[in-house]
């Protein structure tokens, strides 16, 4: 009865039950990317152009990207009142959209409407900050790996959501808009006191791997099972019990890394009973200046220095020590990056948010480019685990640079942008794949890489400083560009026709030409920001063929000592 009530406790304040519940948090936190699904209900409720949409999508991904004030906030309180606030902003920002397409208030104004995807698209900003910059720290030297695996959970949130609202509601899109309004938010609320920054467990990096290969396996079976119900709702017409049976199914395997946590947390409590245990090492940030890279005088002088002081600007630390928030922001390898990322995620996100519209103009049947929207989450969910799991492969084993793997993922989704300008037959289906992968790619890349040069002691207001360039690519590929060449080539095309359109109506544009000049420059761009990203890996070559975790490994041979004994234990008892 005590060790069953010592292995709940453990199992409760467990940091692996806090990678679970962040998993689900992160599951739940990718409702901007299901864009595509319901802004046709925005379009059509509200008569708005495609340029009027596409101003509505900046404002959506400004809000997701500009998260500053939650960076700022996780600073100086505890990660609860960051989810706290993110779980309020989803909600309302999201019931405000949906009383508005369901006209039970009057028709708000265009600004109106940009403030609640805004204020609901923000609170995204939170979640991440809140859940998974924490994860980060908990886990410094696997963060690759844990940003690939928990930024994979939001890639895939689309298609839970899908899944899951078509069993309640059936398939009613205003409904999806009611739903990721309160099932986010209620998921944060309940896990808000799991997530906090925690005392590593006594586990080498070997073991630690393991456990996050084995929540990778589940992630894929999970994925591989959404990519064929996705197709198989395509093809076929499921009734309400079928979608019923296949978001049981989701929700089954979304909780199935609680047993992978169950035999962790049952080593844990194993390994803290040994006699030979010493103090735990805080994973906090008063423990990170305790593990330095080199000498203890230096830490002294870190301390001295606040945050935001103008003095120490230009006079930076090495790579990969805690720079102040001015010295990175300042820094010519944050610029470079966020030059970079307003290229290549800014191309990116165009295409996806257009995913539907290129389709219909393209003249792709309407099942099928249901099918290209929907996948979009899967292969996005697939870049964000191959570029977080495999760039750290790479880096530990190899010494390959995180930032050259990202440079080769913008030339990647060149091909993409190509496919569509072109209008290369059934090029759609092979593009959105491309666009997918490289677009999540890049998220684990650009913060993994954040963390490794600038260090973890103001990661959460330097993670979302590395989100901002997003937002602005956006406006600029895609309301500048991509919306303002489509609703050109659409108002020649009724002009032509000899039609007239009237006050609040669709604005639609038919043929290739639509979005032929806009991908053409949107690849121009991308190609630029990887020659561009070449600058950052010529600069840090040095900085990742060193051992850049080192200030993290300091305990990694004591703790494989524990676990062999350990392990000696175990065999002794069976014999």
């Amino acid at each position: 009865m005590a060790i069953s009530k010592s292995l709940c406790i453990q199992l409760i304040k467990g940091s692996w039950f806090m990678l679970f519940a962040t998993s689900l948090i992160m599951a739940a936190a990718g409702a901007t990317y299901m864009f595509g699904l319901y802004s046709p209900v925005i379009k059509a409720s509200l008569g708005y152009d495609q340029t009027t949409l596409n101003l509505l999508s900046f404002f959506k991904d400004l809000g997701t990207n500009v998260g500053i004030l939650s960076g700022l906030i996780n600073e100086v309180t505890p990660p609860w009142v960051v989810l706290s606030i993110g779980a309020a902003m989803n909600f309302f920002g999201y019931f405000m959209i949906w009383l508005s397409v369901t006209k039970k208030i009057s028709i708000p104004h265009v600004w109106n409407m940009c403030l609640y995807i805004y204020i609901a698209a923000n609170s995204q900003s939170f979640a991440n900050t809140g859940a998974l910059v924490t994860a980060v720290k908990n886990f410094p030297k696997s963060r690759g790996v844990v940003l690939g695996l928990l930024k994979g959970y939001v890639g895939l949130s689309g298609a839970i959501f899908t899944q899951i609202y078509l069993a309640i509601y059936g398939n009613d899109p205003k409904s999806l808009i009611l739903m990721i309004g309160w099932l986010p938010a209620a998921i944060s609320v309940i896990f808000l006191r799991t997530i906090r920054i925690m005392k590593m467990v006594q586990i080498s990096v070997v073991r630690e791997l393991n456990v996050f290969y084995r929540i990778l396996y589940v992630s894929l079976g999970l994925a591989g099972f959404l990519m064929i119900i996705i197709i198989l709702q395509k093809q076929l017409k499921f009734n309400r019990s079928e979608y019923a049976v296949s978001a049981s199914i989701v929700t089954f395997m979304l909780f199935l890394p609680i047993l992978v946590v169950v035999k962790e947390e049952i080593y844990t409590l194993k390994n803290q009973q040994q006699p030979e245990q010493d103090s735990t090492v805080s994973r906090n940030d008063t423990e990170e200046q305790k593990l330095t890279f080199e000498s203890t005088p230096k830490i002294e002088e870190e301390l001295e220095i606040s945050c935001w002081s103008f003095r120490s600007i230009f006079r930076p630390p090495k790579r990969g020590e805690d720079y102040t928030i001015l010295q990175a922001l300042f820094s010519i390898d944050m610029i470079i990056l966020f030059f970079v990322t307003v290229c290549g995620i800014g191309g990116t996100l165009t295409a996806i948010d257009n995913l539907g519209q290129i389709g219909a103009s393209l003249g792709y049947p309407s099942i099928s480019i249901g099918t290209c929207v929907s996948l979009v989450s899967i292969w996005n969910y697939l870049g964000r685990v191959v570029s977080g799991f495999l760039s750290e492969h790479l880096l530990k084993k190899y010494k390959f640079p995180r930032p050259l793997m990202l440079t080769t993922t913008l030339i990647i989704s060149c091909i993409g942008h190509l496919l569509i300008a072109f209008n290369i037959p059934n090029g759609i289906y092979i593009a959105s794949a491309i666009i997918g992968f490289c677009f999540g790619a890049q998220w684990p890349l650009l913060f993994a890489i954040i963390s490794e040069l600038f260090g973890l002691k103001y990661y959460s207001t330097l993670y979302n400083f590395g989100s901002v360039a997003s937002p602005i690519g956006l406006y600029i590929l895609n309301v500048k560009v991509a919306g303002h060449l489509y609703d050109k080539e659409a108002r020649r095309q009724l002009m032509a026709s000899g039609m007239k359109r009237e006050v609040g109506e669709e604005l639609n544009c038919v043929g290739v030409e639509c979005y032929k000049l806009a991908f053409i420059i949107i690849t121009l761009v991308t190609g630029f920001g990887a020659l561009i990203s070449l600058i950052l890996v010529f600069r840090t070559r040095k900085f990742y063929k060193s051992d850049i975790y080192q200030r993290f490994q300091v305990q990694d041979e004591v703790l494989d000592v524990q676990e062999m004994g350990v392990k000696v234990e175990e065999q002794n008892q069976r014999k």
